[in-house]
């Protein structure tokens, strides 16, 4: 018998209580079945969403506002991340390998796009999709303390130039396909006030926040509120340009970095934003998914979710090792920084949703519901198999930095 999910209400309270139950179970499923917790997340959107129980309406104010919030604090937590001092240190070399790890994916992306029948601004874009990544693995190489290890290093400040780059040819593609057209001198000024965007919010936030939060940021309260508002200014600003404002939040947070780094303030933003409103945007990202959609796409577009899937893996693979072997780096050293580069989470599922609600006059979506299944499958399998990776060549890693033996001398020679 077929359940009439339409018909089913729930008080709004309700609703509150099952969001909280499932933002607390969650996790502790995903932990057991070894999944990251932003798979997790998804598929509780799925299953609660409009396509399968309808328990939770996919078009609330309320949650909309959460879910957007959520997806703002995640890239402005992608750009607070990123250790600036490590980057300066390594700069050559983490510019050489993020351009290795742009390009090469970004090609990849644009040809898969072209062959599947995609416009050419569809296909940038999804080349924008597969050429940032997420550093989820990081939390392991720092409890293997080799967050200071060369290839670390470098492969973290590389993910400034991927993530800034992806972004920003992510605007570029929206704004030309709500346009319909643009002109070259269209676009010369698009690029123009993209570069006039990224000054004013990396220099001129960053300077302006930096005496905010001496001056005003006495206590975690009012560093708390200040950081809020400078999330907000970075993505009311790119919208006033008319750019998403999910590059204005990571540019913020970039802005902001070494202001609020190692604070109590930063810690309690982090928590709450980590807690409730980035689990809500992952939830929501699940309403979009219809279940039947979903695996019809996967039946008959088996070819373009594989072609996504190892393109990504693919490319990101040799952007590793032919900037390893340029810098004599060992193959363990190469795969680390590949496995490192895998995971496609934050900036590559704000992207595709962007991406997908984008429409132009005509009402055509820049990338359709095909493509988002397929990124979805991509997320999926890259959050899972990176970390795995990560932890091997860590391992590895550690045995040869000498921090923590993991296994007897006979051993090691045998896996070395």
């Amino acid at each position: 018998m077929e359940i009439d999910t339409a018909s089913i209400h729930v008080p709004l309270m309700a609703r509150f209580a099952i969001v909280m139950f499932l933002l607390l179970a969650t996790p502790y499923v995903a932990r057991r079945l070894q999944v990251p917790a932003v798979v997790g997340y998804i598929l509780v959107g799925i299953l609660v969403g409009p396509h399968v129980l309808s328990v939770l309406p996919g078009n609330s104010k309320v949650g909309d506002f959460f879910a957007e919030l959520g997806k703002l604090l995640l890239m402005f937590f992608v750009g607070l991340e990123i250790d600036m001092q490590q980057f300066r240190e390594h700069r050559r070399k983490s510019l050489v390998f993020g351009l290795a790890t742009f390009a090469l994916p970004m090609a990849a992306g644009v040809a898969i796009g072209l062959v599947f029948g995609y416009s050419t601004l569809s296909a940038i874009l999804i080349g924008s999709l597969l050429a940032s990544h997420t550093l989820i693995a990081y939390p392991l190489v720092m409890q293997a303390g080799l967050a200071k290890y060369l290839p670390v290093t470098v492969t973290v400040g590389a993910t400034i130039l991927t993530d800034t780059l992806s972004l920003l040819v992510l605007a570029v593609c929206v704004t030309t396909h709500k346009a319909g057209f643009m002109s070259p001198a269209a676009l010369a000024l698009q690029l123009a006030e993209l570069v006039l965007f990224v000054f004013i919010m990396v220099y001129v936030l960053g300077r302006t926040g930096r005496r905010l939060f001496k001056w005003l940021g006495k206590t975690d309260e009012a560093s708390f509120v200040l950081m809020l508002g400078i999330v907000a200014i970075g993505a009311a600003l790119a919208e006033t340009l008319q750019l998403e404002g999910i590059l204005g939040a990571f540019l913020a947070g970039i802005a902001v970095n070494e202001a609020v780094r190692d604070t109590s303030a930063k810690e309690k933003i982090e928590f709450l934003g980590n807690v409730f409103f980035i689990p809500c945007f992952f939830i929501v990202t699940g309403f979009l998914i219809d279940l039947k959609v979903f695996a019809a796409t996967l039946s008959s577009q088996a070819a373009l979710v594989a072609a996504i899937v190892l393109g990504l893996m693919g490319s990101k693979w040799i952007a590793a090792q032919l900037v390893g072997r340029a810098w004599k780096f060992s193959a363990d050293d190469r795969g680390l920084m590949g496995s490192l580069t895998f995971p496609q989470v934050a900036a590559t599922l704000a992207t595709a949703i962007v991406g997908y609600e984008a429409m132009n006059a005509a009402g055509q979506r820049l990338i359709d519901e095909r493509m988002l299944n397929a990124v979805l499958v991509l997320v999926i399998v890259t959050s899972v198999v990176g970390p795995i990776l990560t932890q091997r060549f860590l391992n590895k890693a550690e045995i040869k930095a000498g921090i923590k033996p993991v296994a007897p001398p006979a051993r090691q020679a045998a896996t070395g």
